[in-house]
């Protein structure tokens, strides 16, 4: 979505390719940077605070995304998305990796990335489809409820896995 998405709901807003460009790409080099201190941070005060939150936040900036209007603006929710990403991202590996039998945590693994690969793929393809049905805002908007009901099922159904 942010790869396939962005540059069409930003250039047609008027921007030019190089203010489209750093706007798609301050999203994961924010995401790169945060991570290197949510991972850690996660080994300390716990897995499921960090996929809970960074579920929710992804899911407001992307709406804040949508509701913002302004170069400025549009740069700081990428950020703020980067993080969100940031926080979901390397701890939700690191639970699974807590939870998984020694002998089966590189299976485990795979299994993992299967389906979050697949997701990409079948996501795009369904964010293409409501870009086509609603225009290109709704669907990053319909995009945006994917993590917070995310967010809200970890919430609930989520035992914290570091022990």
């Amino acid at each position: 979505m942010a790869w396939g998405l962005f540059p069409i709901y930003f250039a047609a807003t008027g921007l030019t390719v190089p203010q489209v460009g750093m706007i798609v790409a301050i999203y994961p080099a924010a995401w790169g940077v945060f991570q290197l201190f949510t991972g850690t941070l996660s080994d300390r005060f716990g897995r499921k605070p960090f996929i809970v939150s960074g579920m929710l936040v992804q899911a407001a900036a992307l709406w804040f995304i949508i509701s913002a209007e302004g170069y400025g603006l549009w740069i700081t929710g990428a950020i703020i998305l980067g993080l969100g990403t940031a926080m979901v991202y390397p701890t939700l590996q690191a639970a699974i990796s807590d939870v998984a039998a020694t002998d089966w945590r590189a299976s485990s693994m795979g299994v993992y990335r299967f389906w979050r690969d697949s997701g990409y793929a079948f996501g795009a393809l369904l964010a293409g489809i409501a870009a086509d049905l609603l225009g290109v805002g709704a669907a990053i908007g319909i995009v945006a409820i994917l993590p917070f009901l995310s967010g809200v099922v970890a919430y609930i159904r989520m035992d914290e896995t570091l022990e």
